[in-house]
């Protein structure tokens, strides 16, 4: 196996997650529309299991949201589309260095790998080269016997150790955003989440 891990950026338009996946899935980075749309109509057709406790939100409202383009997705939408895909999702966290894995339990036959920076999601891929163009990446692995993807999942471990060893992450603890509205600085994800509600403000811009 020759090549190198290549992070592929996706735009930071609140759509990553899907972009991502319609990446990495699909060659495709415009797909956050149609894959919004599968995960309401996947949360719609099964309420007992995508209750408010499960959910967050009532069964109903949450699909309203999550058609939202300004609303971003994680993990709950990520384990529907591995599903809806059938192969593993991988989401590699710089900051922790940890790696999710999605639809393991279903003992699918592929995997797809994914990088999270603590905001935004963008896509793993095998690139034959540095600066090889990205009709040469190759996105889907094959699941091995003993559930991994062999070489290609240390040299992603690796890569999400050298990006954490970077700071190519998001403390979102910690981190410092203003408000693109109203120009106020806030500390950490919980106080960005409380200014939004209270204002309806969601624009945030990260500033040191």
């Amino acid at each position: 196996m020759e090549g190198i891990i290549a992070r592929r950026v996706i735009p930071s338009d609140n759509s990553c997650l899907f972009n991502a996946v319609g990446y990495v899935m699909d060659h495709d980075k415009t797909k956050a529309p149609e894959l919004r749309q599968v995960i309401a109509a996947t949360v719609a057709s099964d309420p007992a299991k995508y209750s408010q406790a499960f959910l967050g939100k009532i069964n109903e409202e949450y699909c309203a949201w999550i058609l939202d383009s300004e609303k971003w997705g994680g993990a709950i939408e990520l384990a529907i589309l591995a599903d809806y895909y059938e192969r593993e999702i991988a989401a590699y966290d710089i900051q922790t260095t940890r790696c999710d894995l999605y639809g393991q339990d279903r003992k699918y036959a592929e995997r797809v790998m994914l990088i999270y920076d603590g905001l935004h999601y963008d896509a793993l891929v095998m690139s034959p080269f540095e600066g090889a163009p990205e009709e040469f990446d190759q996105t889907i692995f094959a699941v091995q016997k003993d559930r991994t993807i062999g070489a290609v999942e240390s040299l992603a471990l690796n890569f999400a150790r050298d990006q954490q060893r970077k700071r190519s992450f998001t403390d979102t603890a910690n981190f410092t955003l203003r408000c693109g509205v109203c120009q106020i600085g806030v500390v950490g994800q919980k106080e960005a989440v409380e200014h939004a509600q209270a204002t309806g403000h969601v624009n945030f811009q990260e500033y040191r």
